[in-house]
């Protein structure tokens, strides 16, 4: 039987590769994926034979959700994900979950003859992604809390604030960047923040700047 990796020594050298733009994963969460394309399926049958592992990064160019090519360049820092449930339908489809386990660095891909895309992976500077409370001390939270309490008013989102206010800080910071409505260059941003802290305020930032342009009446690009 399989198990979640605990540290960078439990990760394989190669994994297969999900190219997927707008798409974020980060640690200790879980998203959610339909799986339809026969090269995805392909995926997900030997990810569940295997090691349930699988690598969610983006495609350098934007545009197609998930671009056939092999020759597609790929972003050079994606996420790990831990393949914890799945649904097969009758129509041979998938409804997924894939839960964060850390980022990694795509090293070279590989020359496989299998439908998906295999790569090599370092995760050695992401070792403190296996610690999920890394770096929560050093989020000025109230600020946070602050900022979705005026987002959610600009946006008339009605949020859960007694959940929130037992959420950890490292998964409220984290849940929210995931469910953050901003393009594939921010979720990169995001992704390879260096710091829990330095991702907070990148997502605070963001927020702000949505709210301004929409107060000023301009299009955020």
């Amino acid at each position: 039987m399989s198990k979640r990796p605990k540290q960078i020594k439990d990760l394989p050298e190669t994994i297969p590769v999900f190219p997927l733009n707008g798409a974020l994963l980060l640690p200790g969460l879980q998203r959610p994926l339909q799986i339809f394309e026969r090269r995805y399926i392909d995926m997900i049958d030997h990810a569940l034979a295997g090691n349930r592992l699988i690598g969610l990064i983006q495609p350098k160019q934007a545009g197609e959700e998930s671009p056939e090519g092999r020759d597609i360049a790929l972003r050079q820092v994606g996420a790990l994900g831990y393949l914890t449930q799945f649904e097969e339908l009758s129509d041979g489809r998938y409804i997924i979950s894939l839960e964060g386990i850390c980022r990694f660095n795509l090293l070279d891909e590989q020359e496989v003859e299998t439908s998906f895309r295999q790569a090599r992976i370092d995760a050695t500077s992401f070792a403190s992604d296996f610690q999920p409370a890394s770096g929560e001390n050093a989020v000025d939270r109230p600020r946070f809390i602050a900022m979705m309490h005026s987002y959610a008013e600009f946006a008339e989102l009605d949020f859960d604030w007694e959940e929130i206010e037992q959420t950890a800080t490292a998964d409220l910071v984290n849940m929210c960047c995931m469910l953050a409505p901003y393009g594939a260059a921010e979720k990169q941003v995001l992704l390879e923040a260096g710091s829990l802290q330095e991702r907070a305020e990148t997502l605070i930032a963001l927020a702000e700047l949505e709210m301004a342009h929409a107060a000023a009446g301009t299009v955020l690009q």
